[in-house]
């Protein structure tokens, strides 16, 4: 039997209209904050019905408008180390993995770098300042997850996390209204992220009977939003919910090979994660259902019959054909190149990470070549 930890927020909230929980949080505990927030939310309405009130409470506010690299990181830390003793994180998943990053790294005395997973050469201790997490996207499940990713495009060129059980945020809000008016692309991206992470972490050879009843749950409530995220006050809470089990069961059971090559290719071109995961299910899906593996096919047959049971053939290329034949937007069919150098370099350096077999790279190259157009 495999044991499973489970860690979450010591505080959660889940509903329409959640996110004016936050001004009380606040002042219920009254000490210097940083938010840390996009363009997108600072310039909407939810936000311009709460500044009024919240704005008094924050020391200052950054605006992160990519992925974080360990520089941006390194900058934030200076300026407002011993200055700030909470975060809020309101955004998308990048958003709130800098904020992540700067709460921990607010704590601890050297680079960035240095304490990265793959290249680093220190231990982070899990100190953390407090940090009150809030996603206006629904796919990466940071709000709830003990990494922070970073992207470090100029000295190593890898895309790895800082990672501690102490780096979960304190708190949670998860309003289905933040999503309202997100570009459809968007919302396709950030929502089949949710679906891999579920998808993978049902797969794991780590994952426990606890984690993947979870994921099955999170995969039903996908199924459920995916062909209305840009039309439905559901969807928009089912994929919200999905997003955040997604994250509950990647921590606890761990991803597999589309993570594992995902993440090398997010280090060599600003595609959008999402996307890049999206595009590499497709081609793992094809090859999944001609694998043989015992308990693959088991836990297929189980989620088939639990999911879909009318559907019959093959469960894999029926989930093939209902997402890409319900999607809001065509996320396959945009032309994301990758050089033959690329190519080699993501072979080189993926891998399988918890999945049940040990995926070579012949079959890794399909992946990658199925997802993406190789330059001559």
């Amino acid at each position: 039997m495999t044991v499973s930890l489970m860690i979450a927020n010591r505080q959660t909230w889940f509903g329409t209209g959640s996110i004016n929980q936050l001004v009380p949080l606040l002042q219920s505990d009254a000490r210097p904050t940083l938010l840390f927030s996009c363009r997108s939310f600072l310039g909407g309405a939810v936000y311009a019905g709460l500044a009024d009130t919240l704005v008094p409470l924050l020391a200052s506010t950054e605006i992160v408008s990519h992925e974080a690299s360990p520089q941006d990181i390194d900058r934030w830390v200076a300026r407002w180390r011993g200055k700030v003793l909470r975060v809020v994180a309101i955004g998308g998943g990048s958003v709130l993995d800098a904020a992540k990053a700067f709460a921990a790294l607010a704590e601890h005395p050297l680079p960035a770098l240095r304490y990265m997973e793959k290249v680093g050469d220190s231990k982070v201790s899990g100190a953390t300042l407090p940090l009150i997490a809030i996603p206006t996207t629904a796919g990466t499940g940071s709000e709830v997850t003990q990494n922070a990713v970073i992207t470090d495009t100029l000295v190593h060129k890898v895309k790895a996390s800082l990672r501690h059980n102490n780096f979960v945020p304190q708190a949670a809000i998860l309003d289905p209204q933040l999503l309202a008016g997100t570009p459809d692309r968007v919302l396709a991206y950030c929502a089949i992220d949710a679906f891999t992470h579920l998808f993978e972490s049902y797969l794991s050879k780590t994952a426990g009977s606890l984690s993947r009843e979870m994921s099955l749950t999170g995969i039903r409530l996908f199924l459920q939003a995916w062909p209305a995220l840009n039309r439905s006050d559901a969807a928009r809470e089912a994929i919200m919910q999905a997003s955040y089990l997604g994250g509950l069961t990647l921590s606890m059971a761990g991803l597999g090979v589309i993570h594992g090559i995902a993440g090398e290719v997010g280090a060599l071109r600003g595609y959008h994660h999402g996307q890049v995961c999206g595009r590499l299910l497709l081609p793992f899906l094809d090859l999944l259902a001609a694998s043989e593996q015992p308990q693959q096919r088991a836990l297929m047959a189980e989620l088939a019959m639990r999911l879909f049971p009318d559907e019959q053939g093959s469960p894999e290329r029926y989930l093939r054909a209902f997402i890409t034949r319900n999607a809001v937007a065509p996320f396959w069919r945009e032309d994301l190149p990758l050089s033959p150098q690329e190519l080699a370099v993501s072979l080189e350096k993926s891998n399988s990470k918890n999945s049940l077999l040990e995926y070579s790279s012949a079959q890794r190259r399909e992946m990658i070549e199925g997802a993406f157009r190789i330059e001559e």
